[in-house]
């Protein structure tokens, strides 16, 4: 292997891959003398890219394909390949699979399709294909794949056309190598197409097709070990292998690569898209979302942005405090950088007074806040640049800086005085994020690259880019999460009523109201009179979940009069409106008043597991969908944070004179349920408890309803 080539891996955690990914000889099953075809591409591309191992072609019918020994078949071969491309069609890919694994190959890369994206026997073909895999203990690749490349090795076992048009370039002197893992191979060679073409570093390009056997996660942890790669650019239709995938993520958190992806299948058309062309499952979109803000990934909404991101990413730079300071020969630009900044949430803080003074000598109609606009005035002084420029560095102490130049920084006379002015500042200080918003040539576009700075035509897509090194440089800086302590949790057989879900729930620190259950009328009697009116009675029932629906909840019952007539009207309303449902008794529980109804619950992603969620409760959760999702479990203080993320958050917080709710013991709930959740493993399917009364300040937060749902066995 060459030294510097991607493939000099740190750690062990996904090493496995490093056969199918730096080997040292390949054999190509189903070679072909043609370049143009699928079997002829990847021997194509190897000669001449000057792959240095071994590079084997297996076909029957030649002696020789494009100028190599050609072999009859894998027993021929001259020793044992460590890769191993499949470019033959149905039964033969599956026996030379099954050959490769008993000749001691390590990994094989299938092209051939028509297997689990296409129909149920695909699918019993494509389990057929990784059993075999895994018996031999080699990893697999696709199938239904375009393949891969690694371009400092010479590595090239896929079949794409992209390079007809260009092969990967080298990156500029200090800028950082770019990853692209895909699941999708036409459009993982689009992104290399697309980055190569913005002169983007791309050694390495992994697609995982139908991911019978590896993942997304296994490429992107690989990418986060490999000292050949700093940025890791991810296209995804769906995530298989949940935990192997968030291993991955955060193997890249901790080696401070920042991870852009695009996620698609937002909508329900497109996850039906993702599942026929990929044959995964596209998961809830939301719980996705947060989940890849979890580990600091960028979710890029197309290719642009993506590229943009990954672009603003080669210096390296990520500022934990990102500010943005912002230059501009025009006024309406910098409105322009500012509302976008506002949106994405990047501070603009102004200059401070005494360099607004200095600035306003230099300049008196200049407006020398933030953005900080020079006017044409530049142009008969081209210096008043640099002294600008070099205020905003040194006494702005921005992070990130825009300097907005149109046209001007491809004027033949102006655009090398304006260069000299803001390199000699740049030099002094190579730790800041230096954008420049010019209308250039390509050619002096790559002037300006060169020098460090990044260069876009439109500075709506700079803010875009630079916000998110920030949050890169935040993501990199977090502890990882700390573990919680979980709590014992025994699973009744079957879906619990309201009274026991409660009981379970209390157990593991989420408090219910102060109840009893009544199996009779006068011992619903008796508990209204132990906990004091006025109470709540409600129909207790394990087939019955929302209760008001079918007449199943009684408010304001004042006294013992009014306890029995409830218990009649309730035990008749079960009867009429639910009459299969089986009731064993009420609910009799304190009424309070005064309070903030909150929802909390926990849903079960079929990839990421239990997710805690918390809302406005009653209708608003499903009128206004105000919600905060996060993987369990979450501790007291990232608790807290989701409920304080919520835009109706100052209902909780004093709005109108109202007074501050118990924040602090609805966190504690939130996290002893999302605890739980963990706790209680695959048997729960979901905990709905809604509404939690929220009390003032100090007074605490209680569960008034409660909905456990328990997984089907089997």
């Amino acid at each position: 292997m060459a030294d510097g080539g991607v493939g000099s891996v740190t750690g062990a955690g996904f090493a496995s891959l490093r056969p199918m990914v730096a080997p040292r000889n390949v054999a190509v099953i189903g070679a072909s003398d043609d370049p143009t075809r699928i079997g002829g591409r990847p021997v194509h591309n190897m000669i001449r890219r000057g792959f240095a191992g071994g590079l084997w072609p297996v076909n029957p019918k030649r002696d020789q394909v494009q100028g190599l020994r050609a072999y009859p078949d894998i027993a021929s071969l001259p020793g044992v390949p460590e890769a191993a491309v499949v470019a033959v069609p149905g039964a033969l890919a599956e026996q030379a699979v099954d050959e490769l694994g008993r000749r001691g190959c390590r990994a094989v890369i299938v092209f051939t399709a028509g297997y689990a994206e296409v129909d149920e026997a695909g699918v019993a073909a494509q389990e057929r294909l990784v059993s075999m895999a895994r018996g031999h203990g080699m990893r697999l690749l696709g199938p239904n794949c375009l393949g891969l490349f690694n371009a400092p090795l010479g590595y090239f076992p896929i079949f794409t056309s992209s390079f007809d048009n260009g092969w990967p370039v080298e990156p500029l002197a200090g800028r950082g190598r770019v990853g692209i893992a895909s699941q999708s191979g036409a459009y993982g060679t689009h992104l290399f197409g697309a980055a190569r073409n913005r002169g983007i570093a791309t050694p390495v390009l992994i697609t995982t097709g139908n991911e019978a056997e590896v993942t997304l996660g296994d490429v992107i942890g690989w990418l986060a070990e490999d000292d050949g790669v700093e940025i890791i650019a991810a296209y995804s239709e769906g995530v298989r292998e949940g935990p192997r995938f968030l291993a991955a993520l955060e193997a890249a958190r901790r080696a401070g690569k920042p991870v852009v992806m695009m996620k698609v299948g937002r909508s329900a058309l497109g996850a039906h898209a993702a599942r026929s062309h990929t044959a995964s499952i596209a998961g809830d979109d939301a719980v996705t979302g947060v989940v890849l803000e979890e580990f600091g990934v960028h979710r890029a909404r197309n290719t642009e942005e993506l590229l943009d991101v990954v672009y603003a990413a080669t210096p390296r730079l990520y500022p934990v405090r990102n500010t943005l300071g912002v230059v501009s020969i025009s006024g309406g630009a910098g409105v322009m950088i500012s509302d976008a900044a506002e949106e994405l949430g990047l501070p603009m803080p102004p200059m401070p007074e005494d360099a607004q003074a200095r600035l306003r000598a230099l300049i008196p109609f200049s407006n020398p806040s933030n953005p900080v606009d020079c006017t044409a005035q530049v142009f008969n002084d081209m210096s008043m640049v640099g002294a600008f420029a070099r205020s905003m560095v040194e006494d702005g102490g921005y992070s990130s800086l825009i300097a907005f130049f149109t046209q001007v920084g491809a004027s033949p006379t102006l655009a090398p005085k304006l260069r000299a002015e803001l390199n000699a500042v740049r030099a002094d200080h190579p730790d800041r994020l230096w954008c420049l918003s010019v209308l250039a040539p390509p050619e002096r576009v790559r002037e300006y690259e060169a020098d460090g700075y990044l260069v876009f035509e439109d500075p709506s897509r700079a803010v875009v880019a630079l916000a998110a090194q920030g949050r890169f440089g935040q993501a990199f800086a977090r502890a990882p999460r700390a573990g919680l302590e979980l709590p014992e949790v025994s699973l009744p057989a079957a879906a619990p009523d309201e009274a026991e879900a409660k009981r379970i729930l209390a157990a593991a620190g989420v408090p219910p109201v102060p109840e009893a259950t009544a199996a009779s009328m006068e011992e619903a009697v008796a508990a209204a009179r132990a906990i004091g009116f006025p109470v709540v009675m409600k129909l207790l029932s394990p087939d019955i979940l929302h209760k008001s629906e079918v007449g199943g909840v009684m408010l304001d019952v004042a006294d013992e009069t009014a306890v029995r007539a409830n218990y009649e009207r309730l035990m008749w309303n079960a009867a009429e409106n639910a009459p299969d449902a089986r009731v064993t008794g009420v609910l009799v529980a304190r009424q309070i008043s005064g309070a903030v109804e909150v929802a909390l619950g926990i849903t079960r992603d079929a990839v990421f597991g239990p997710v805690a969620m918390v809302g406005l409760g009653g209708v608003f959760i499903e009128v206004l969908r105000d919600v905060a999702l996060r993987r369990c479990p979450v501790d007291v203080a990232e608790a807290e944070a989701m409920i304080r993320s919520l835009r109706g958050f100052p209902l909780l917080d004093g709005a109108r004179g109202r007074p501050r709710a118990d924040v602090a013991a609805l966190a504690r709930s939130l996290s002893a349920l999302s605890a739980f959740a963990v706790a209680a493993g695959e048997a729960l399917a979901s905990v709905d408890v809604n509404p939690v009364l929220v009390l003032p300040e100090g007074q605490g937060a209680f569960a008034a309803d409660a909905v456990i749902e328990l997984a089907a066995r089997g």
